[in-house]
This record gives C-alpha cells, structure tokens and sequence, in this order.
C-alpha cells in the first residue's frame, strides 16, 4: 500500500558561501500517480554530488540552476513500484535523474533498468554510473596516459579520482594521489594500488611533497580540486603533459575571485594539453564505457568504495559532509530498501 504523502527536499534560498541547512526544505507533498507511459519510482539511493553546488546558484553554467522552491535533482536508483509503461514492469530496478523525494514519476526517456545480479544496484551511482565514466573518458580521452608515465589525482579518494588512478594502473602508468587525511591516503596506496599518497592537509610544503613523490616530473594531472594543489601540480608538467579538468571543488564555496599563479606560461613552456570537459560531452559513447567498466569490475581490476547514509533527513548532511572531506568513495544516501 501505497503512502498519500511524502516528503521533499526543496531549494530555499541561494547559498552565500558554504552551504548550510537553512539553504534546503522539507516540505510535505502528495505521491504523484503514473499517466501513459510514465512509471511510479521508490527512490532506493541518492547521490550526492559536488557539481550540485554550482547548480544552487543562479550563475549562467553548462547545467541549468535549481530553481527555489522547488525539488533538487540528482542521480538515483529506485524501483518501479507502478508502472503505465510498456517498456517498464513492476520491480523493475531503474536508475536515473529524479528529485530528492521517496516517490517520483519518470517518462520513458528518464530512466533505463539496471541489472541486479551484474553488481550491487548502487554501483549505477558510481562506478557504473556517472562517476565511473567520469573518470573513464577523462583520464583515456584527454589524459591519455602511456606505460611508465607518472600520473598525479587530487581528491584520489573520492568517487571520480579513485578510479582514475585505478585505470591509470591498468594502463600501467606510476600514480600518486592526493587526499585529505592518512586513512585516505591508505586506502589508496593498500587497496586501490597507488604508488604513492599524499596528505595535503599535514604536509608543510604541497609543491615539496608533490616534486619528491614525482622525481620524472608529472605526464598527467587529473584536476579535481584546483587551489594550491592544481598550482603545484602545474609547476611539475613534463613536455607534453594533459590536464583534464573535472572539478576545481576547493573555490566552490568561495564568495571572492579564486586568484593564483597564471597557468598561460607553464603550458607554453610544457606544451601542455589542459582541458576542461564534463561526462554529457562524451554521451554517444556512454555504452562503451560502461562495458569496459563492468568488465574491469567483473575481472578484479577495479574496486570501489562507497560512504553510506541512511535516511531522507540526512540527505543535506550528506551532501554538506562533501566540502569537508568526510566521505571516501562515492557519498550516496539509502532511502528505502526495495519492496519485498
């Protein structure tokens, strides 16, 4: 039996600055029912992200905002508790965008079943998912890295850089990642197989550190954070090394202008490659990263690990404990377990 009302998370106002609680609330609504070709989604797990907190302001950006007073958006994986869709059945697991809530609609073309018995169901959050090709298509089609190479991840142990060094390895490359703290920087040297770590938050001298941990230099910088990391790295480019920009998390919050050394000088000098990109650019070739990462997985290639919070009330926290560094992995929140 189905509930009359759920509850929503909504955008309240725009955040100056690090996000708090006051910027989001939860407000009562009806569950919606299906029309034609439309099913009815029990939200299972959220993903929290950091390019959500572009999206909470109004700034022209390559997503548009969220609007206020209205639900936040982001990948989830539920099941299909109603369906008026051919191409869906009831208990069919499905992931895809829908808002922050327990129950949701979705067409035809915003979600696409999952297969239960490959991996874990979340997996389709994160290594599976968007993060996994995140990390997929930047690192082989700009990084590009060769056999022998050194390649250098900042945020290494979260979603998107702990697969990068881990493909990095496949492709036989040295990697050294950067992290927050040194139960991270363990997990990427003991599990994850990475050269080397370096806890940016205890080290005196990040540029110190980064030039002993890369005695040949840096190939390819995989930029998650930007900051003080991403100058250092920058100043450690070999001839012909690529960036490939994925998030520059540390100005995210920032209310003034996120000023440091010009990058123009070191990519002459370098003749570096430095390009942004985000993972909708690469969408027709989607299925083939997908089967590569599945494979990888499958094979013992790839692991993953993944924070977990329970509960639609701590949705925010969650997504706020990312600007702090507490989740190793990728965060998602568990919303309900599927229907037995």
């Amino acid at each position: 039996m189905l509930p009359e009302s759920q509850q929503q998370i909504q955008l309240a106002s725009r955040p100056e600055g690090t996000p708090t609680n006051a910027n989001f609330h939860y407000k009562k609504v009806n569950v919606p029912q299906p029309s034609e070709r439309e099913v009815l989604v029990k939200t299972l797990y959220l993903s929290v992200d950091p390019y959500m907190r572009g999206r909470m302001s109004d700034a022209k950006s390559y997503v548009e905002p969220f609007q206020l007073h209205e639900p936040l958006m982001g990948g989830a994986v539920g099941e299909v508790v109603e369906s008026k869709s051919e191409q869906f059945q009831k208990g069919d697991f499905v992931v895809g965008m829908l808002p922050w809530q327990e129950y949701s609609i979705a067409t035809e073309q915003q979600v696409r079943t999952i297969d239960p018995n490959v991996a874990p169901i979340s997996t389709h959050l994160g290594i599976l998912g968007l993060t996994g090709l995140t990390a997929y298509f930047g690192l082989l089609d700009i990084g590009q890295p060769k056999e022998g190479e050194t390649v250098v991840v900042s945020g290494a142990a979260g979603a998107v850089g702990s697969v990068v060094g881990q493909i990095a390895k496949i492709k036989g490359a040295r990697v050294v990642g950067i992290a927050g703290s040194d139960e991270k920087v363990s997990y990427l040297t003991e599990t994850l197989g990475f050269d080397q770590g370096i806890n940016y938050k205890t080290t005196d001298n990040i540029y110190a550190s980064l030039k002993e941990a890369c005695p040949n230099g840096i190939d390819v910088y995989f930029e998650n954070v930007g900051g003080e990391i991403g100058d250092a790295a920058l100043s450690l480019l070999n001839k012909h090394a690529r960036i490939p920009v994925c998030g520059a998390i540390s100005s995210y919050n920032k209310t003034d202008r996120d000023l440091g050394p010009r990058v123009q000088t070191r990519l002459i000098k370098s003749s570096a490659l430095m390009k942004g990109f985000v993972v909708n650019d690469y969408n027709e070739r989607f299925k083939e990263g997908a089967t590569q990462l599945g494979q990888w997985l499958s094979e013992g290639k790839l692991s993953y690990e993944e924070t977990i919070t329970e509960g639609l009330d701590n949705v925010t926290d969650a997504f706020l404990g990312l600007f702090q560094g507490k989740n190793i992995g990728k965060q998602l929140v568990k919303i309900a377990d599927p229907t037995k």
